[in-house]
């Protein structure tokens, strides 16, 4: 099982004063690129209001949370053993361990980078949060495309952070597994998965111990993050979860709240930053 290969990211809530990340969000990304790039930037942006203190990606981009992301993000750019995944499943096994954090923080991430284009796509019908943290509403999303009631690029919202795009859960429904199951579901991973290697899509999935939504996306996409929450989730919940997914699919597994390690390293990187 590869557990722990991937970077730890630890959730919390930050006491440092914000530091200003405009020079970073905007003014990257070929014009021309942006506009043949439908599905990853809608055709209207959209203001939006306060992050979420948890988007330490942008609200603390100088912690050692956010260089965790960084590392996280190193991991899956660049992969020993495997392709490059450009679809990326990020679920956990009970509620409550951080996959949203997780997801929305590695979008960021990536999306900062020099070329790469990100989509986020929240499909947690049961829960959906995705939009909080970036300061969105969720009036209407991924339910509403998938039941034919507006064209996709109608509901992907072109964030403030350059070339992240978001796709919100939309209204509640009643099937949650039939509609990520559908062929409108489908069509979507597929032009996805069609486009060049800069181009990535995250899914923030419900918990995959008490729903069928992260098995169903699991056969479609690249890899999996699998979060665990330290000293909370169970270990046969984990080992139940990575089996039922797919090993084979797991790019790693991120440890949430693990604070012994942070605590052991924050002196060494400050003092790093203020040298």
């Amino acid at each position: 099982m590869r557990m722990g290969k991937l970077s730890d990211a630890i959730e919390r809530r930050q006491q440092e004063t914000t530091v200003k990340t405009e020079s970073l969000i905007r003014g990257r990304g070929n014009t021309a690129t942006r506009e043949n790039n439908q599905i990853f930037l809608a055709g209207k942006s959209s203001v939006g209001g306060a992050y979420s203190q948890k988007l330490v990606a942008l609200t603390a981009p100088n912690s050692i949370d956010a260089e965790n992301f960084k590392i996280l993000k190193t991991r899956i750019l660049f992969p020993k053993d495997r392709q490059k995944p450009k679809t990326i499943l990020v679920t956990s096994a009970l509620p409550e361990e951080g996959k949203t954090f997780v997801a929305a923080n590695l979008g960021v991430s990536i999306a900062l980078g020099v070329k790469e284009y990100v989509l986020l796509v929240d499909c947690d019908f049961r829960h959906p949060s995705l939009h909080n943290m970036l300061g969105y509403s969720n009036k209407q999303g991924l339910h509403e495309y998938l039941t034919g009631k507006v064209a996709l690029p109608d509901v992907i919202i072109r964030t403030r952070v350059d070339k992240l795009s978001l796709l919100t859960a939309g209204s509640l429904p009643d099937n949650p597994p039939e509609l990520l199951s559908s062929t409108l579901m489908e069509a979507l991973l597929k032009q996805v998965k069609g486009r060049d290697e800069n181009r990535f899509i995250i899914f923030d999935a419900p918990p995959s111990q008490l729903t069928a939504e992260a098995h169903v996306l699991a056969n479609h996409v690249d890899g999996i993050i699998f979060v665990v929450r330290a000293t909370k989730s169970p270990r046969e919940a984990i080992r139940k979860s990575i089996q039922t997914l797919g090993e084979e699919k797991i790019l790693g597994v991120v440890f949430n709240g693990y604070s012994e390690r942070s605590k052991s390293y924050g002196k060494y990187y400050k003092k790093y930053y203020r040298e």
